[in-house]
């Protein structure tokens, strides 16, 4: 079959074909139709992500979208090693998928499953988010962020903050307030700091960080500087700043009421992430969600692996 290969670590895949997968207990064969490419997913397909764990040479692709042998559309995830969702068919855990719903085409469901995902996931499971909260998403330009602005507005946020590099794209999400990086040192604090401590002096309820790194320690610091006693967990999901680690004193933590907590593979259970893919299934077949896309044939991996991640990136098999 065709089939997108990784032959070694941090290479590219290449076109080519590989064996079909023949079934076993437990496990359900997939004709694959949709299989979009985001970050986790290339990184761990070429064994540089934290959680990549392959032996080469392997089809790439963690997830996508596809047909059971009874017709059944589904999302797939974590296909079984050495097969992934960039082939004309894989192997999945039956465990792990999840029934598409009337309302959603392949395309647009294998697009937005892993970026809306992962919003879902740290608001539901890991910041306990409540309909009436205020969230506050740094990073929210990316195709992730900008999901989370319309899943919190989709759950009930009270109000949305959101945060990044660029403010014209900030400017367009359907965000309260919206506030650009000025990363300049002003007496000791950046200018970034200065313009989020009256967004903070009026309560967060929830903080949802894409990019990790100086732009999260000011975020963190303004809270430590402002006297409330409304809590505020705040959820690291990525480091999309390039910065992995930030010198985090002690003393934030102790004069402040910021709960620190990660959202990831390791931190969310795969029944939980399954179960945030069909709250994000619902709500896009109601159209409360969307996402932009770019399609790509299989024989144009390697174009589409180096691809923007906006619009997503989605290879096309049927």
């Amino acid at each position: 079959m065709r089939a997108a290969i990784v032959m070694e670590k941090g290479a590219t895949p290449v076109m080519g074909h590989f064996d079909p997968p023949v079934a076993t207990d437990g496990q359900v064969i997939i004709d694959v139709s949709a299989t979009a490419l985001s970050r986790v997913s290339k990184f761990r397909s070429m064994g540089m992500h934290y959680s990549s764990d392959v032996n080469f040479p392997i089809v790439a692709g963690i997830d996508g979208v596809g047909t059971l042998e009874d017709g059944s559309r589904v999302y797939f995830a974590l296909p079984t090693a050495p097969y992934g969702s960039l082939a004309e068919q894989t192997i999945v855990n039956e465990k792990l998928t999840v029934r598409l719903p009337d309302g959603i085409d392949d395309l647009t469901a294998a697009a937005i499953a892993n970026p809306a995902m992962s919003s879902w996931a740290a608001l539901v499971f890991r910041a306990g988010f409540k309909s009436g909260q205020t969230v506050w998403i740094n990073g929210a330009t990316s195709a992730s962020g900008s999901l989370a602005v319309q899943i919190a507005k989709g759950l009930g946020a009270k109000k949305i903050i959101v945060t990044g590099r660029n403010e014209s794209k900030l400017q367009a999400l359907e965000a309260d307030e919206a506030i650009a990086f000025d990363m300049t040192v002003n007496n000791g604090q950046t200018m970034f700091e200065n313009a989020i401590m009256p967004v903070v002096a009026e309560g967060v309820d929830v903080i949802l960080d894409y990019l990790w790194g100086d732009s999260a320690l000011a975020i963190m610091s303004a809270l430590a500087k402002t006297n409330t006693d409304r809590a505020t967990r705040f959820v690291t999901i990525g480091t999309s700043s390039g910065q992995e680690s930030i010198h985090l004193p002690s003393t934030i933590l102790r004069s402040s009421t910021i709960e620190l907590v990660g959202s990831g593979d390791k931190s969310v259970s795969k029944a939980d992430l399954l179960s945030a893919v069909r709250g994000v299934f619902e709500m896009a077949a109601k159209g409360k969600i969307t996402i932009a896309t770019k399609e790509f044939a299989l024989e144009d991996i390697e174009e589409a692996w180096n691809a923007p991640l906006t619009p997503r990136p989605v290879v096309m098999l049927r």
